[in-house]
């Protein structure tokens, strides 16, 4: 690519509009983090002074459910005395760095990722502008790379360092590139592969590569004078190839411990979580998560050899509680399982680290089921971050498939909660289990514009059973967590309502298309009916009560700000949240007369 055509998109104007979003982004949740408090002005509107005083940020803003705050974009203004000064993310951060708590150490590496963060905004105002009515009606994959926010609640959230520009524009998901993984070949005696039942690892190499594409491999190797029936092959994302293994791990390829095969044939998108990617040429075929040792939202993404070798047996024993579950089955939740995984095990450095380190996580990949395979006739997939896109005019994503169902906006909204919410209730309150259910995490199956049933994904790095006595086999004891009483239930107050619910009701309720009260009326009313069909657990529902008129304030942006390289150990996340306060629950106005 030409130096100069790879950041064209990096225009005065682009920028501006970057900034301007991004700041209102901060504003917002920043203040319902309350890491900033907006004073009212005599005038209605908001202000909020920088750290000395001598800055103001001033703007028009609603207040919603859940201190989720609605401020309008093109309102916000910056002044020092009687001079306005133009909005610019970084200053924003550093006026404020002590109100945020950014230490010396942080700070600049923080404002690198708002860098980059505001750099993927610039692109993606380059873009062709697709309507959110249009968007509604693509297919799968448009979608998914059609995205334009990122988390919804992380001010930083496409940090990506260690992405070039040029590798921005070949591996970001918004840029919608094909990719060919490429594979290399470990040897026996460094790697470990596990499967799921009814799966070996010949019988993947088959389906996913092919017999043509397995004899080219094999041909290398012999002309290496090698059998590569010694060896696991392993798919590697490009990045992770050219600049950590073919340096970091170069003994291991001199000693041939390691051999590098080349690309493999199908072409792949990658997904939002920027590691996984989806096979376009096979659409069939497995998703491929990779270890991509880039730092990206409060973690460097890499994937533990270690970690991954018990991935298939705990979606297995997820699937097969969730196929045996009545109400699970009613729902029709299903889960696309990961079914398969590989790592390489390099001796040297797992002496010299302790489990967490990122050397430790830059050679494994793992094979996910693809949704596709199982789809109904005439259904389709989405991303449910869709639901909290909107598009350049301000036309939300939700709406659409709102009015492209033909339902009653409240009757729209209670089959999506029938699909995903209740499905979550019963998990916790039947078992103790939790998921990590954000939009990335979640795919809709869709009739229409309807939600007709869920799909899990992103299993076994990210589900906790929070019975420190739960009876579970011997491989999948790592999901058990010991988590105190009182923060069980923030796995549906703050996972659910306040990190998804809180975004879409606002989306909805300032677009017009459903009444912020409609909305958690029917929220309420998905949870009193879910718990009416199963009385047996009256005594949990109480224990736990959904309906409680205050929960704790769980704080995402607080995490990154203390430590973007290591936010949380999810061995033990728990034990690193930031609470500060609580929130008035949106449902207690709607408990039951008579609590089970």
């Amino acid at each position: 690519m030409n130096p100069r055509e790879a950041v064209s998109h990096l225009t005065p104007n682009a920028w501006d509009r970057a900034n301007r979003q991004l700041i209102r982004k901060a504003l917002a949740e920043f203040s319902h983090e309350r890491l900033l408090a907006p004073e009212r002005t005599p005038d209605g509107r908001y202000v909020v002074r920088g750290d000395d005083g001598s800055v103001e940020y001033r703007f028009a803003a609603r207040l919603l459910a859940l201190d989720h705050w609605h401020i309008d974009a093109d309102s916000i203004t910056r002044h020092r005395g009687d001079t306005e000064l133009p909005l610019d993310a970084l200053d924003f951060h550093i006026e404020l760095r002590d109100a945020l708590g950014l230490a010396d150490k942080i700070l600049p590496v923080y404002l690198e990722e708002i860098s980059s963060t505001l750099a993927g905004t610039a692109y993606k105002l380059g873009k062709p502008q697709i309507t959110a009515a249009e968007l509604a009606e693509a297919d799968f994959q448009a979608i998914e790379t059609g995205m334009t926010e990122g988390h919804p609640g992380f001010v930083a959230n496409n940090g990506r360092l260690g992405f070039g520009v040029d590798e921005y524009h070949a591996y970001a998901p918004e840029t919608a590139s094909p990719v060919r993984l490429i594979w290399l070949a470990a040897h026996r005696d460094h790697s470990t592969f596990t499967s799921g039942a009814g799966l070996d690892y010949d019988a993947l190499m088959r389906a996913e590569l092919g017999e043509p594409v397995l004899a080219r491999f094999a041909d290398t190797m012999t002309g290496l004078g090698l059998d590569l029936a010694d060896y696991h092959l392993i798919p590697v994302h490009p990045w992770q190839w050219w600049n950590k293994l073919s340096v970091t791990f170069a003994a291991e390829l001199a000693r041939q411990r390691l051999v590098c095969l080349g690309p493999g044939e199908d072409d792949y998108l990658a997904q939002q979580s920027v590691r996984t990617f989806f096979n376009t040429s096979a659409p069939s075929k497995h998703y491929v998560k990779t270890a991509l040792s880039v730092l990206n939202m409060g973690f460097m993404r890499g994937l533990s050899a270690a970690y991954m070798e018990a991935t298939p047996a705990i979606n297995d024993w997820l699937a097969h509680l969730v196929d045996n579950d009545d109400v699970l089955r009613r729902a029709r939740l299903s889960i696309i399982r990961e079914r398969a995984a590989v790592g390489y095990h390099h001796r040297q450095y797992e002496a010299a680290t302790d489990r967490h380190s990122p050397y430790r996580k830059m050679l494994a990949a793992l094979w996910r089921e693809s949704p596709v395979a199982g789809l109904e006739p005439g259904r389709r997939l989405a991303t449910m971050a869709g639901l909290l896109h909107t598009d350049h005019e301000g036309r939300s994503f939700a709406a659409a498939l709102i009015e492209q169902s033909g339902l009653a906006p409240e009757v729209w909204l209670r089959r999506y909660l029938d699909a995903y919410l209740t499905p979550l209730l019963h998990s916790f309150y039947a078992y103790d289990l939790a998921f990590m259910p954000h939009g990335e995490n979640v795919i809709l199956v869709l009739d229409g514009g309807t939600v007709e049933r869920v799909i899990f994904k992103d299993i076994a790095e990210e589900i906790v059973v929070m019975d420190p006595d739960a009876a579970l086999p011997p491989e999948v004891r790592r999901v058990r967590a010991d988590v105190p009483e009182d923060m069980k239930l923030l796995s549906i107050f703050t996972d659910v309502f306040d990190c998804f619910f809180r975004y879409l009701n606002g989306i909805l309720a300032t677009e017009g298309a459903l009444a912020e009260e409609t909305f958690w009326r029917t929220v309420a009313e998905c949870v009193r009916d879910y718990q009416a069909s199963v009385p047996h657990l009256a005594e949990k529902f109480e224990q736990y009560d959904m309906f409680a008129e205050r929960f704790a304030l769980s704080c995402l942006n607080r995490l990154q700000l203390r430590d973007n390289q290591q936010m949380v150990d999810l061995t033990d996340p728990s034990a690193a949240l930031q609470l500060v306060g609580d929130l008035a629950n949106p449902l207690a106005r709607f408990a039951p007369r008579s609590r089970p």
